[in-house]
């Protein structure tokens, strides 16, 4: 889901403005008089290679910070807003010093977790180099890059991440479909991030019970109908589910997907607490209040 400007990936948008010969520059849909939360942006004139390339726009993302995507390409959605919106809950009151995401595709969760956390550090890993290239020149401007980092490698590969037990939060929206369930996609950075082409929740799991510090948080996001996976995959990684919870897109559909919390296994960790379900549209498609005040904590117009 689109913070502000959404685009469906069809190409440019009916009515989008601020186009350059080289890309598109979406403009800001926000109510008058809101003003937008948080670190400020780097937004540096003099990087005409930060600006959207051809085939490439730049969309806000929270508060004042934006993100590069390719218009017919990979773009950030509502499972990444609500997985970065969890994790941020579950470290509330103890921010993060170091965090991580895997596979983090353009960067949306590793920016809206820096933008949440300005004190933190971060990085990202992904093995697609164009993800890799449209992610920092991201960071870059919004004046993350000093604090963050992408790393170009595979998630599952220990040399990617080498910081055993260094990350207080670790995070991934993970693809949620195994090779050979769904027609593949022509465009290799869309279908990367739907099937499982290097790994599952399995992998993402061993992953981060690699790099989780103690005392630290692994959020992921798994389709409702992959439960018994990642129940799997955290048991054999040595996590244990701390919280689940269920989003669902409108009043009387079914879930959509769930966002779950996970810690190493010790004691005194409790059967997973299973929390009401997210609803982000009422039965009359207006967003609910839940879902508008997960907006405004992530720097969104509600």
């Amino acid at each position: 889901m689109q913070a502000e400007a959404p685009a469906s990936g069809r190409g440019a948008q009916p009515g989008a403005r601020n186009a350059l010969p080289c890309g598109i520059v979406r403009p800001a849909r926000r109510p008058a008089g809101w003003r937008a939360p948080g670190p400020p942006p780097a937004a540096p004139g003099d990087r005409p290679d930060l600006l959207p390339g051809p085939g490439e726009d730049l969309c806000f993302l929270a508060g004042d910070w934006r993100i590069l995507q390719l218009v017919r390409g990979q773009r950030w959605s509502l499972d990444d807003l609500v997985t970065a919106w969890f994790a941020a809950e579950q470290r509330r009151g103890r921010p993060p010093r170091r965090l991580a995401d895997l596979g983090c595709g353009i960067g949306a969760v590793l920016m809206l977790l820096a933008w949440r956390f300005p004190g933190a550090g971060g990085v990202g890993v992904e093995a697609q180099a164009v993800s890799v290239g449209l992610a920092r020149r991201s960071l870059a401007w919004n004046g993350a890059a000093q604090r963050c980092e992408v790393r170009h490698g595979d998630l599952r590969d220990p040399g990617a991440l080498p910081e055993v037990a260094g990350f207080d939060l670790v995070t991934a929206t993970p693809p949620y479909l195994p090779p050979g369930t769904a027609s593949e996609s022509a465009r290799a950075q869309v279908d990367a991030c739907h099937v499982e082409r290097r790994g599952g929740v399995e992998a993402y799991c061993a992953a981060a019970a690699r790099l989780l510090a103690p005392g630290g948080t692994f959020v992921t996001c798994a389709a409702s109908g992959l439960a018994r996976r990642v129940e799997a995959g955290a048991a054999a990684a040595g996590l244990a589910l701390l919280r689940r919870r269920e989003v669902i897109p409108r009043a009387g559909k079914g879930s959509l997907f769930a966002v779950w919390a996970l810690a190493p296994e010790r004691e005194g960790i409790a059967a997973t607490i299973v929390e009401p379900p997210l609803v982000v549209r009422d039965a009359r498609g207006r967003w609910s209040d839940e879902f508008r005040a997960l907006r405004a904590a992530m720097g969104m117009p509600s």
